[in-house]
């Protein structure tokens, strides 16, 4: 993507009433999670990864935390001098000012802000989903399409349809129907609530629907079922990766467990499209049910499965499961794999020492054993 070509509008203005203590002075994409994270890093992170350089989040409920984590952007490599990160709260005009009353609302008090950076197309994003998409394939797909405007759907449990915007569509992806939780669903194709569009569409939808009264201003209930019915180019773009929507206490505790474990629903680990923070650079260690660390260093992204004692584990270092390593030292990236033993040594950055091998020697006459970057030690080598 070109540096203008497509800008982000973040909506992060929820107050998540239903996760109670956890928002009573927070917003909702301002909550902690895993760990190191805020929900507002996994969007902010989505956008950064892919190319989306210009971002306005639209804050409203106790932006307070938000605004002062957010900060210039740099975390999430958003402060760039041809884009960054902008808070757009509510504000006051000569007619009065006043909270935003919709989704669709929140984007059109905005529009200032989109015409200002003049940008072929504008994505619409929530602030409180957890989840790692490429914005910029779902970008090629609007352009394959011809599409006015692109909805991101996921294929979700037909027991569960009838919670969600259900989309139905034709063998072309294209989109000739949409209904807001129905009873009988047709399709079991839940709208994400992530959009598309070209931006002269978008601006034109948005102060149609201002001066509606009779509308919600709402993007699901009001401008989407209007562009169908105006038959403009309504396109999907199918996503089928972890998604969750933690609006809820019980969401919260169910999607922060599946985080846990040796291969986690979701991967926070990932270095190639990673989750960013302003906390610091990589996620929390990890310590599995039958790991045991004592007397260690033990660092940000760090996952132990096994057994660490008197010995430094650098960055992202991995110690697997019945693995042992003791005063060694592990710079970032090395990996103990299962069943290996590790005593004395020093293994370099990304290096590998392969399953159930023995490394080193707790004989102290002995040299310590030295693993240089990138080396694999196989069976049988010591």
């Amino acid at each position: 993507m070109s540096k203008k070509e497509c800008i982000a509008m973040l909506l992060a203005g929820g107050q998540g009433s239903r996760l109670g203590a956890l928002t009573s002075n927070v917003a909702k994409p301002a909550v902690s999670f895993g760990g190191k994270f805020r929900i507002i890093d996994f969007a902010l992170s989505n956008c950064a990864n892919s190319g989306v350089n210009t971002v306005g989040v639209l804050t409203q409920y106790r932006p307070y935390l938000l605004h002062s984590y957010i900060g210039t952007g740099e975390a999430w490599n958003l402060d760039d001098r041809t884009g960054g990160v902008s808070i757009l709260p509510p504000y006051a005009t000569q007619t009065g000012g006043s909270w935003y009353e919709g989704t669709a609302d929140a984007v059109a008090q905005n529009i200032g802000y989109i015409e200002q950076n003049d940008p072929d197309y504008v994505l619409i994003l929530s602030g409180d989903q957890l989840y790692r998409m490429d914005y910029a394939d779902m970008l090629a797909t609007h352009k394959r399409h011809n599409a006015d405007l692109t909805i991101a759907v996921m294929p979700v449990p037909w027991e569960e349809a009838s919670r969600f915007g259900i989309i139905t569509q034709d063998e072309d992806e294209k989109i000739v129907k949409f209904t807001e939780k129905p009873a009988k669903p047709d399709s079991n194709l839940a709208s994400m609530g992530i959009y598309i569009f070209n931006t002269d569409l978008l601006l034109s939808s948005l102060k149609e629907d201002a001066i509606d009264q009779t509308s919600e201003h709402d993007f699901g209930k009001n401008i989407i079922p209007k562009l169908l019915e105006e038959g403009k180019r309504l396109y999907t773009y199918e996503f089928n990766g972890f998604w969750r929507d933690v609006g809820t206490i019980s969401s919260y505790h169910e999607t922060s467990m599946d985080l846990l474990g040796p291969n986690p629903a979701f991967d926070i680990y990932s270095s190639t499209f990673p989750i960013m923070s302003n906390s610091s650079t990589r996620p929390p260690a990890f310590v599995g049910k039958d790991g045991n660390i004592d007397d260690c260093l033990v660092s940000n992204g760090c996952q132990v499965y096994g057994t660490a004692k008197h010995s430094i584990l650098s960055t992202d270092a991995y110690v697997g499961e019945r693995a042992t390593v003791i005063d060694s030292v592990l710079l970032p990236g090395a990996r103990v794999k299962d069943g290996a033993r590790v005593v004395r040594a020093i293994l370099g950055e990304n290096s590998v020492v392969e399953e159930n091998v023995s490394l080193g020697s707790v004989d102290t006459t002995k040299d310590t054993v030295v693993i240089g970057n990138d080396v694999v030690v196989g069976k049988g080598e010591n």
